[in-house]
């Protein structure tokens, strides 16, 4: 076996060829660049067509020649840590517990003065 495979550069080329594969069909989507650049991209026939793509040259978005719009769809907006803090406590809660933490910090000498090691004074 090894002989046989020898000088094939076994794993750097593909022997695979495109004999008998039956490519799903494609449309070709002109879109132009507000920057007067035009380009073309493929989709298959079925899928859905975004109404604009980024430009390959200067990277704006650049709309469909043909114009139609997206259809909007209507997702969720991202939660940050905030509105995940907000859901579980109010405003008051939060100014509350602030204070207690800054008295006791303040009853402690603050953090050089906390009794971790790190904080700890070398002599």
């Amino acid at each position: 076996m090894a002989e046989s495979l020898r000088g094939t550069r076994m794993g750097t080329v593909s022997y695979e060829n495109e004999g008998g594969v039956e490519f799903a069909p494609r449309a070709l989507v002109p879109f132009d660049c507000p920057n007067g650049h035009a380009f073309a991209v493929p989709f298959s026939v079925e899928a859905e067509l975004p109404a604009a793509w980024e430009c390959r040259v200067c990277g704006a978005a650049a709309l469909r020649r043909d114009g139609a719009p997206a259809e909007f769809k209507a997702g969720r907006k991202s939660r940050t840590p905030w509105d995940m803090l907000l859901e579980r406590r109010t405003i008051s809660d939060l100014e509350l517990l602030l204070n207690e933490r800054l008295a006791l910090l303040r009853t402690k000498g603050g953090p050089a003065h906390a009794a971790h090691p790190d904080h700890r004074k070398s002599a």
